[in-house]
């Protein structure tokens, strides 16, 4: 008789038990979204400051590759670019001697105005004097013929100040059209400086997010490629639990909805934290073999993300029950 009841007030725990289990809609685990940190450039690692567990800030340098190669190549291209500057040439020397001819000839034409005014001058006093039955009429012709000649001359001076004024115009062109062609070498290999420059840069391993390191891949004076992972790091301020409800569930569940989640917390006990619905899956899948959920001959369910702050106390992988 005692055995009965004994058998009676098991079947009573059990079902009390499952009833228990049944109090949740539905169930997931925790997962972040995790960034594998890969190399962006290719050499040894002269130092590399991460330990698993270790938070790190977005934009803290936490190591460098050895890319004195690089450094090199900049300062050959440097050299190349100060180079330039010996190849060009300059104009002054080649147009110097066409430059003193054109003052010489500057100087005569200033030569002959002058003598021009002087027999002008001559002229009119002739003139007065042939007017006045002074002096034969044949002295203002000669003087007249001295001064036809002279402007003569100074058109031609004036001629050859224009060629030379050509020759001058005619060499600076050249040289700036073969200083061209040596300076067009100058953006290329600017461009290739700041190429460098880049590279360089991306000799320092930067971290981009803030989060904590959850795998170290590599370790200092080892050698790395450009694309080799380096570490794993997630930002756990918040954690993502992917819940799996089932298709008659879908009613009671909408975005931005909040929700309680409950957590294991030490044997036979649970600690409630809150979350918010942020996703529903548009199409159902096969219930996964690790979940249990409410209705347990629902072959089909839709996959949920609900984000939860986490005070420390979420771990990656950890089960959670979820109430709607």
């Amino acid at each position: 008789m005692n055995r009965t009841y004994f058998s009676l007030f098991l079947l009573i725990v059990l079902t009390a038990c499952k009833g228990s289990d049944q109090d949740f809609d539905a169930s997931g685990v925790f997962e972040a979204d995790e960034v594998v940190i890969s190399s962006e450039a290719a050499g040894k690692i002269t130092r590399f400051e991460v330990e698993e567990g270790s938070d790190l800030k977005a934009g803290q340098v936490i190591g460098n590759v050895d890319c004195k190669n690089l450094s090199l190549q900049k300062a050959q291209i440097e050299a190349s670019i100060d180079a330039l500057g010996q190849k060009t040439n300059d104009a002054a020397p080649q147009t110097q001697i066409v430059r003193e001819q054109l003052i010489s000839q500057q100087r005569q034409i200033a030569t002959q105005r002058e003598q021009l005014r002087v027999l002008e001058r001559e002229r009119k006093r002739i003139d007065n004097l042939v007017k006045a039955e002074a002096v034969p009429a044949k002295q203002l012709d000669d003087i007249d013929g001295q001064i036809d000649i002279l402007k003569k001359q100074i058109d031609a001076t004036e001629s050859q100040v224009a060629v030379l004024n050509q020759q001058i115009k005619s060499q600076q062109q050249q040289v700036s059209i073969q200083n061209r062609g040596v300076l067009s070498e100058r953006k290329p290999l600017q461009e290739r400086i700041a190429q460098m420059d880049d590279q360089l840069q991306r000799c320092n391993i930067t971290n981009p997010i803030d989060g904590t390191v959850l795998v170290k891949y590599a370790a200092a004076d080892e050698m790395t490629a450009t694309g080799k992972a380096l570490y794993k790091i997630a930002n756990l301020s918040t954690l993502t639990l992917r819940a799996y409800i089932t298709g008659d569930q879908l009613g009671k569940v909408k975005l931005n909805q909040p929700v309680k989640v409950f957590v294991d917390n030490g044997k036979d006990a649970y600690k409630e934290v809150s979350g918010t619905v942020t996703w529903i899956a548009s199409k159902a899948e096969f219930t996964p073999k690790t979940i249990q959920t409410k209705d347990e001959r629902a072959n089909l369910v839709y996959a949920a993300k609900i984000k939860v702050k986490n005070d420390g106390y979420l771990k990656i992988g950890m089960y959670g029950e979820v109430k709607l």
